[in-house]
């Protein structure tokens, strides 16, 4: 079973820096990821976009990421991180990522992370 994990979030200062990781697991070796997203929700709101990767080295962010978020990884499939620069306390959220992944023997399948907390102070 496919499962993805979110992982480097925590406190940090405004203006700092975090990144976040999404790491896959359950795919076996041979897998593509088809497309990521990574979501947040602060509390009492709905979950927001704020960054995606098509798979097809096209990148769209939120207005309000823009310039300051960058969706990357290093030459492979997996992790794919979210890197996060100065950072504002209304970024402080719960962060999710949410893929589109093919293995050979699931086909293509959906999954969401559980989510990992970032607080930025002022």
């Amino acid at each position: 079973q496919v499962q993805l994990e979110e992982s480097g979030g925590g406190l940090v200062q405004a203006g700092g820096s975090l990144r976040l990781a999404c790491t896959a697991s359950g795919t076996g070796r041979f897998f593509r990821i088809n497309y990521i997203n990574w979501y947040r929700q602060a509390p009492g709101t709905q979950r927001e976009l704020v960054a995606s990767d098509t798979g097809r080295g096209i990148t769209n962010y939120a207005d309000s990421v823009k310039g300051r978020f960058i969706i990357s990884r290093d030459n492979a499939e997996n992790p794919v991180y979210l890197e996060m620069r100065s950072l504002k306390p209304e970024d402080t959220a719960v962060y999710y990522c949410n893929a589109n992944l093919w293995t050979p023997s699931t086909g293509s399948n959906t999954s969401w992370g559980q989510g990992t907390q970032v607080t930025v102070s002022s």
